[in-house]
């Protein structure tokens, strides 16, 4: 299994030869748009955590160019359809679909979700990704919550992928308290840097971490990394 980061929250995941993209924002990412190139972002399924632009802002075009399967909640399966992209799954939180790489949980967020041209983005949401080559959580933007503590009690994750990045979303220390609840001791960070209200001091974020017996992972942008 492997990790490609594309800034900010943009990321992808290669399980048996599929590739399976998260949250597409890179054209309008200042950290990511002269160093990635959309056109050869490959995607044969698309998650798509929530509405809000810096998640959704390259959707569309990588979407018609690749044909993927686009997974998502209700409302933006439905935008989606209003935008030319018929080939959409929809989901909602509790419920899980078992896909050819494995299946997936949608899971609780705790943020808003409203799509880049003010209409209602549905409910924003995480997800379990369950896999012959280990289980990865990916908690979407959101807050800390106790709905974190049920995780551990559908997957034994292998690692987590969490906002760090603050203002919007948890924090570092919220962040390691939510790899606690979660109980997994590999994180990938994202949802930092990218604009001046969530940049963060990279160094003190591995430390905190590390305090704690985890391991915050933070692969450049445009870095493919082994998920051991």
């Amino acid at each position: 299994m492997q990790f490609t980061y594309y800034g900010h929250s943009t990321f992808a995941i290669s399980i048996g030869g599929m590739n399976i993209l998260f949250d597409p924002f890179v054209t309008y990412n200042e950290l990511a748009k002269n160093i990635v190139d959309i056109n050869t972002i490959k995607a044969d399924i698309i998650f798509v955590s929530h509405g809000h632009e810096d998640h959704v802002a390259d959707l569309v075009p990588i979407a018609k160019r690749t044909g993927a399967l686009v997974v998502s909640n209700w409302e933006i399966c439905g935008w989606l359809n209003t935008k030319g992209i018929p080939n959409t799954h929809p989901m909602n939180i509790g419920g899980s679909w078992k896909f050819d790489f494995g299946t997936v949980k949608c899971v609780s967020a705790v943020h808003s979700s409203g799509l880049p041209d003010a209409s209602y983005g549905g409910t924003a949401m995480g997800f379990i990704v369950k896999t012959a080559e280990g289980d990865v959580y990916y908690s979407g933007d959101t807050a800390l919550t106790l709905d974190m503590q049920l995780i551990p009690t559908w997957s034994k994750l292998k690692y987590a992928i969490l906002p760090i990045g603050d203002n919007f979303t948890m924090d570092i220390n919220d962040a390691v308290a939510a790899a606690k609840m979660v109980q997994c001791s590999k994180i990938i960070g994202v949802h930092y840097d990218t604009f001046g209200y969530i940049k963060i001091d990279k160094e003190a974020a591995v430390q905190s971490f590390k305090e704690s017996d985890i391991t915050l992972l933070l692969p450049a942008i445009n870095e493919t990394i082994e998920l051991s």
